[in-house]
């Protein structure tokens, strides 16, 4: 009769080499925490101030929905491009990046919606600086330098925005 044999296993020598380190994707610049990022807040923030700033300065431009809605729309996206630069300045100055999901995902979704307001702004205060001017013939009773100049500004708001939600909304699903 013959039973099972056992036979021991040693265990294989203690290795002195530590694990390699896990391999993370490398911070792409104008991902949240970069000095991309930075620049980008910056332009956008630079855009909507001036285009608030020269809509604001308008006397008629409450008289239009459209134009007040752009002022909101890029006093939004101002608010919104400030303080992600402060916080991007923060991530330099402690050499850390965004890693964590929750305050990418919270970055991906604000730029979605404030460039969107935006680009709606805009559009708006386009096809409205275009009816003034082209079809009514009405630029010399307004101000309508003022208001190309705004909406152009807005316009390139969101042109710095794009670049940020995509950035940060890739980072989010490469997860």
């Amino acid at each position: 009769m013959s039973g099972p044999a056992v036979h021991p296993v040693e265990a294989p020598p203690p290795t002195t080499e530590a694990a390699p380190p896990r391999v993370r994707m490398k911070d792409v610049q104008g991902m949240s925490g970069t000095t991309g990022a930075l620049v980008l807040r910056l332009c956008q923030f630079a855009f909507a101030t001036v285009s608030l700033c020269v809509m604001a300065t308008t006397s008629d431009f409450p008289s239009v929905t459209a134009f007040r809605y752009l002022v909101g729309a890029v006093g939004l996206q101002s608010l919104w491009s400030l303080s992600l630069a402060l916080t991007d300045v923060y991530a330099l100055m402690v050499r850390r990046s965004f890693r964590n999901s929750g305050v990418v995902s919270l970055f991906a979704i604000g730029d979605g919606i404030t460039s969107t307001l935006t680009f709606a702004a805009a559009c708006a205060s386009a096809g409205i600086t275009v009816l003034i001017g082209n079809d009514l013939d009405k630029c010399n009773l307004n101000h309508c330098t003022r208001f190309m100049s705004a909406t152009a500004m807005a316009f390139l708001c969101w042109f710095a925005v794009s670049p940020s939600f995509l950035l940060n909304f890739w980072s989010l699903a490469s997860r």
